[in-house]
């Protein structure tokens, strides 16, 4: 199977703005964010299917996925990090965690948000600072 590109981005083949990782997972910003602080949670198993996923893997997964959010909630100010499953783009299991104020603000088909280089690091900072692993 080809690499996707969340896999490249683990193996440090394509850059990307990294918020934490261990040895099973790896979370980066999406470089297409629906609100400042958009972030991907991945298994580093290139894997398509979320729910194809190993029962103990995906429970990991999400309890990563959870030291993420608080990280997210304590570096942004929102009322909630909401969260979606989708996996249509990439094939590669990934969860988004989103910080929101709102259920409409959990729209992948909102405009997205135009950051620079710069306020991606520094967001990436900010957050990666905040999550305890």
């Amino acid at each position: 199977m080809e690499d996707t590109i969340f896999t490249k981005i683990v193996k440090g083949e394509i850059p990307c703005y990294k918020i934490a990782e261990n040895d099973k997972f790896f979370a980066f910003l999406d470089i297409s964010p629906i609100a400042k602080g958009h972030t991907l949670v991945i298994t580093k198993l290139q894997n398509d299917y979320i729910f194809d996923l190993p029962d103990d893997l995906l429970g990991e997964m999400m309890v990563f996925a959870k030291k993420v959010a608080v990280g997210i909630k304590k570096a942004i100010p929102c009322n909630r990090v909401g969260v979606a499953v989708i996996g249509i783009d990439v094939p590669h299991n990934h969860i988004h965690l989103v910080p929101i104020n709102g259920v409409g603000d959990l729209n992948f088909k909102a405009e997205r948000v135009q950051l620079t280089q710069d306020e991606f690091r520094q967001i990436a900072e900010q957050i990666s600072s905040a999550v305890e692993l």
